[in-house]
């Protein structure tokens, strides 16, 4: 077996065609086609099961998926370690987001820090709700994701960096300006305007509804919370914010914050890696200059209030 053939098989599994497949490894269907032939051959045994739409595991790709997933992963914490050998300035970092604040607000001072401590690394960044982003982490297509909590996956390893109370907000000519909390029913019959689903915040709020069995009346999902605030700036409707998020906003008279009555949604982010998994020196350096970043950023919020 060659790992090119194994990342070829991850892939098509994965993704559920050979098209796909190919396209994420960046080669043609016909190599691939031709990967996955020679695997099945030096196994003995059909890997996938060929549909008109999709392809489908079989017993033996089953049993193979998850010892290449680990094979994989192995060998990138190999080649990780013996780029660490050819010097302290050499390395490599995949970064994943799924805050839009943080990669606006945070991330390019943070990189900018990185880079003059590590001048020689490949380091490169993507975006992605939570969820996406900690499967890259397991199936190794990344090293390290800020991502919001709770994360489930007991493989992945997490660090709290930031966490906040998650308010309602509104335009300063709302009839109930002036109030300091909403009941749920009240919310739910706003005018809407929340988070794209796929991310843990999102998921708690409309856990929150169901749990009162409220349908709420939602008009915008939008992916970046700074896109939510400004709707509610310009009176399109009513958002759901990280009250500190939210505060500079509300400082400035922009939108007034309502807290929700019987919720007690957090808006806990963080880092997260691979439990167990090499932690190279520029992964460890990232996270110091991400703890410094959000102590800081903790400053700023407190001294905000006063």
């Amino acid at each position: 077996m060659e790992i090119k053939q194994l990342k070829a098989f991850v892939a098509i599994a994965e993704e559920k065609t050979f098209t796909a497949g190919a396209r994420r490894v960046n080669l043609t269907q016909a190599a691939v086609s031709m990967q996955i032939r020679q695997l099945e051959e030096e196994i003995g045994l059909p890997l996938f099961t060929r549909t008109p739409r999709r392809v489908i595991l079989t017993e033996a790709g089953e049993l193979l998926l998850e010892r290449a997933r680990r094979i994989l992963r192995e060998h990138n914490s190999v080649k990780a370690e013996l780029a660490e050998i050819a010097g302290a300035e050499h390395g490599r970092l995949r970064i994943g987001s799924a805050s839009a604040m943080f990669a606006t607000s945070q991330l390019p001072t943070i990189l900018e820090k990185l880079k003059k401590k590590f001048p020689s690394a490949e380091i490169s960044v993507s975006s992605g709700t939570s969820k996406l982003l900690v499967d890259k982490i397991l199936h190794g297509d990344m090293d390290i994701a800020f991502v919001s909590f709770p994360v489930e996956a007991q493989s992945v390893q997490t660090e709290l960096l930031f966490e906040d109370e998650v308010v309602a907000i509104a335009h300063p000519s709302h009839p109930m300006a002036d109030k300091r909390y909403i009941s749920a029913a009240a919310l739910a019959s706003e005018n809407l305007i929340l988070g794209e689903k796929g991310g843990n915040t999102r998921r708690m709020i409309d856990d929150f509804f169901g749990a009162s069995n409220l349908k709420p009346n939602i008009v915008m999902e939008l992916s970046r919370q700074e896109a939510i605030n400004k709707m509610v700036e310009n009176n399109m409707g009513v958002g759901i914010a990280s009250a500190k998020s939210a505060l500079s906003e509300v400082r400035n008279g922009k939108i007034v914050s309502w807290l929700i009555e019987g919720a007690e949604i957090r808006w806990n982010l963080g880092l997260a890696r691979l439990r167990g998994g090499y932690f190279s020196p520029i992964a460890k350096e990232f996270t110091n200059i991400c703890r410094d970043s959000f102590a800081e950023r903790e400053k700023e919020f407190a001294s905000g209030r006063k």
